[in-house]
């Protein structure tokens, strides 16, 4: 048996596809749009591509499913499970608890396992050629390394009401149901790591086993209590922010993400045409700098999505491609740079990318205004906005500030200043310029706190540790 975990560091997200050598088939389970990598792999070991499922309706990305069954004629296997309101609008064979998808001698049978959402499965594989018995587990957004999968996206994202107190049971009736009464030595193969939403406090450890979670994980000790409700407690207590670009996930995964097909290469564009594209604002520029080089000049009325792993995670807080209908134009150094950003936007369904530029002499330039720690005091502000996680502001913030977290903020403007020039930072001045560029592209008046919490931290300490003369 061929078991590969493909791992996208950018939405900490893990997909896997599973082969059996001896009938030279595989199935891809919880794929991602950008489909080549699965592909590759398949064609790499001699195996074709005959099925492909996923643990669940996701919320932070587009699932590749039906990409890849359109592109490879495999058959879809999708949830049955969870009620009338989760049933996902496209065909697919539904499974339901205890069904089984069958690749020569391996054996895949579908757990309900709800409580992240209620259609969840997890995944029970067995190798036959090796053992009669079940020897991993891929646990979706089940079981994490370390943590479990939140129960309240529904409710921050999806428009659920209290939807959380319900999952959060059912997510200690799936552990001590079905989890706990599997053999210790079972591995388990989440959908995330480290650096994830989905959980509070993921481990980076790629896999774990459920003895190992048994004994160790936060929850053991009220499973082996039979605590449910301190287990809830502590579950929904720390949540971080959801963004909000999730409940654009949820709708268009349960409704089947539109296919691409094969995508032509991305062109390199003519700065001529950009420069006409921008004036009619028929385009959408992306600065894909550092923070600092966008803080020395940068492409008026651009988006700041910073090149590198996380791509598609800033790129779905400041472009809304359902009310963003300028196609992109990416400043990428050459067309291999700006093809792999695309594969990354492609997996949060910003799909529409008119092409790349190298430079952008001769397009109209502006540089953000900053403002240095020392000066905030005295500087007239409508509002300091913090826009890191709320469990980061918790844990220290300037005082006064107004917390929305990067990925809320373009879904909440009301509760932003109509007037006046809004003053924001985040930890280090990543995510700030990010969420701040966007700002600007919609007319608020913005400046950027240099060096964010971080600088203005440390100038605190400065200035309190100066001896009083």
């Amino acid at each position: 048996m061929l078991l590969e975990r493909i791992y996208d560091e950018d939405l900490a997200q893990a997909s896997y596809l599973i082969g059996c050598q001896a009938k030279g088939e595989a199935v891809v389970v919880d794929g991602r749009r950008d489909i080549a990598v699965y592909q590759a792999l398949a064609a790499k070991n001699g195996m074709k591509i005959v099925a492909v499922t996923e643990t669940h309706i996701h919320a932070d990305y587009l699932s590749g499913t039906r990409e890849l069954a359109a592109a490879t004629g495999a058959k879809i296997y999708v949830s049955g499970e969870g009620g009338p309101d989760w049933q996902y609008g496209f065909e697919g064979e539904r499974l339901f608890d205890g069904d089984t998808i069958t690749l020569g001698n391996i054996s895949i049978q579908a757990l309900h396992t709800p409580g992240h959402t209620p259609e969840h499965l997890s995944f029970l594989v067995t190798d036959g050629a090796f053992s009669d018995h079940a020897g991993y587990l891929l646990s979706g957004d089940f079981v994490f390394s370390g943590d479990l999968g939140r129960p309240d996206l529904l409710d921050e994202a999806a428009g659920g009401v209290d939807t959380r107190f319900v999952g959060a049971k059912q997510l200690f009736a799936s552990l001590r149901d079905k989890f706990l009464t599997l053999p210790d030595y079972v591995q388990v193969h989440p959908a995330h790591g480290a650096g994830s939403a989905c959980g509070k406090a993921l481990g980076a450890i790629p896999s774990s086993t459920v003895g190992y979670e048994r004994l160790y994980a936060w929850w053991g000790p009220y499973l082996a209590a039979n605590d449910e409700q301190g287990f809830v407690d502590e579950l929904l207590d720390g949540q971080p922010d959801a963004h909000a670009y999730f409940g654009r996930m949820k709708r268009e995964n349960r409704e089947g993400p539109a296919v691409m097909g094969e995508r032509a290469p991305l062109q390199e564009l003519d700065l001529a045409s950009v420069a006409k594209d921008l004036a009619e604002d028929t385009v959408t520029f992306i600065d894909t700098r550092s923070n600092e080089e966008v803080h020395q000049g940068t492409v008026t009325g651009s988006l700041n999505v910073p090149a590198g792993k996380s791509v598609a995670s800033f790129g779905a807080w400041v472009v809304n491609p359902e009310t963003d209908k300028n196609p992109l134009v990416l400043l990428a150094p050459d067309q291999d740079a700006a093809q792999d950003m695309w594969d990354h936007l492609v997996r949060v369904g910003i799909d529409k990318v008119a092409g790349y530029v190298t430079g952008f002499e001769g397009l109209p330039v502006s540089t953000p205004k900053l403002i240095q720690p020392e000066e905030l005091g005295g500087f007239d502000a409508a509002m300091i906005l913090d826009v890191r996680n709320r469990t980061e502001h918790t844990a220290g913030n300037i005082p006064g500030s107004h917390q929305l977290s990067g990925g809320r903020v373009m879904w909440n403007l009301d509760q932003l200043p109509a007037e006046g020039t809004i003053v924001s930072y985040c930890q280090s001045g990543v995510r700030n310029s990010v969420a701040a560029s966007a700002l600007r592209r919609a007319g608020y008046d913005v400046v950027e706190l240099d060096g964010s919490y971080a600088a203005w931290a440390a100038q605190q300490h400065t200035q309190e540790s100066v001896p009083a003369s």
